[in-house]
């Protein structure tokens, strides 16, 4: 970090070369090479882009605040007003997976929010170029300010800025544990971060009612992110765990990603409770990402839910349907954390400021109540500032 904010750019292309393996002229990428990438994103996946885009557009502007002016005494009003904030940093994993849907997750509500600077950095392949489909989504939401970098080299270039890249007031996006630790960091230095999202990780609450498939894949679906991905089932059927063990040998033979997925799986547990309550008492406790309620009354055990990122209800709400397309955010609180974070929100990307208003009838009807606590606190110039209006 402090190596980026010493040598800038120079640091940067080090940092390039050793972790990423390739040897970079400049880290800007080129509307040319955007649009160029755009020709070869397919038809259909552009498609599928474009409808996770308004889905995700319809749930986040829904999301807006209309000002409410409340007057608390009269000649005494007070508001609220929601502002952009004004730079904005976008870290987009693309290691392992290039993950095109976390542009859309946090493109989109930084444009309803109206961030005025948005930029993206995101690791390069091999051959020193981004995934045309996170090109193809950035183009979508109005960025253009895309960088060659990932890792901690990222997030320190957008926490001091380099001859490059531009510091920011606010990094957004998930990455790995280095990533997440960078993130963290970047707090010391006067930058705000999205929340610490680190590697994913999901939690299936299943009775005898669940399907076995289903939750296999759902679980399989976390484990291939990465190695230090989690899943956790817990279930009160020892015969359906035992059905969903057979199910995910059966089904991880089909999956590219099977090395990644293995490795995870030796993270993850499956648990036998007594009921849906001590299943509950214990979801809560490990505090999940992602959780998927497969289980007859699936609403109500929701309802009963106090601690998770994002809550995916009955046998057909898959999480990977969050992680694209629903209208979610899939940007979400990690290891624990969403005991006191909340997922990634249109609030996420604003300032709340607010406002009061008080007419000579007002200051009148407060200036009293101010004075003397003014008064009682010690602090005699405030209490002036009320006295010597009232006495003009």
């Amino acid at each position: 970090m402090l190596n980026v904010k010493e040598k800038g750019d120079k640091a940067v292309f080090k940092y390039c070369k050793a972790f990423d393996g390739v040897k970079m002229k400049r880290l800007a990428v080129s509307q040319k090479e955007i649009d160029k990438a755009i020709e070869s994103v397919p038809s259909e996946l552009q498609t599928a882009i474009l409808q996770a885009k308004k889905n995700i557009e319809l749930f986040h502007n829904s999301q807006k605040e209309e000002v409410r002016k409340i007057e608390t005494m009269p000649g005494v009003t007070c508001w609220r007003q929601s502002k952009g904030i004004e730079k904005i940093g976008l870290y987009i994993p693309g290691g392992t997976a290039p993950l095109f849907s976390t542009v859309l997750m946090l493109g989109i509500p930084a444009q309803i929010a109206g961030c005025k600077e948005i930029i993206l950095c995101t690791p390069p392949d091999k051959k020193g170029k981004i995934n045309p489909a996170i090109l193809f989504a950035a183009e979508l939401c109005g960025i253009s300010k895309i960088y060659k970098v990932g890792g901690v080299q990222a997030i320190a270039t957008m926490t001091f800025g380099t001859e490059t890249i531009q510091k920011v007031f606010k990094i957004f996006g998930p990455g790995n544990q280095y990533v997440t630790m960078a993130k963290q960091m970047a707090q010391q230095y006067s930058v705000a971060i999205d929340m610490p999202a680190g590697p994913s990780e999901v939690l299936v609450i299943a009775d005898e009612s669940a399907n076995a498939e289903f939750v296999a894949s759902d679980l399989l679906s976390q484990a291939e992110h990465g190695i230090d991905s989690q899943a956790i089932l817990i279930t009160t059927d020892e015969k359906l765990g035992k059905q969903v063990v057979d199910a995910i040998l059966n089904q991880i033979e089909l999956l590219p990603r099977k090395a990644i997925a293995e490795k995870a799986l030796k993270n993850s547990k499956l648990i036998v409770v007594k009921n849906i309550s001590e299943a509950i008492e214990l979801s809560d406790l490990y505090a999940p990402e992602h959780l998927i309620i497969a289980c007859k009354n699936a609403n109500e055990v929701a309802q009963q839910i106090s601690t998770a990122g994002s809550v995916f209800i009955g046998n057909h709400s898959p999480e990977s349907a969050g992680d694209y397309a629903s209208g979610t955010n899939h940007t979400l609180p990690t290891n624990g954390y969403a005991s006191m974070y909340s997922g990634v929100s249109l609030d996420s990307f604003v300032k709340k400021i607010t406002y009061q208003e008080l007419t000579k009838e007002g200051l009148g009807n407060i200036g009293q109540t101010v004075m003397t606590m003014a008064a009682a606190e010690g602090l005699d110039a405030h209490k002036n500032a009320i006295a010597i209006r009232l006495k003009k």
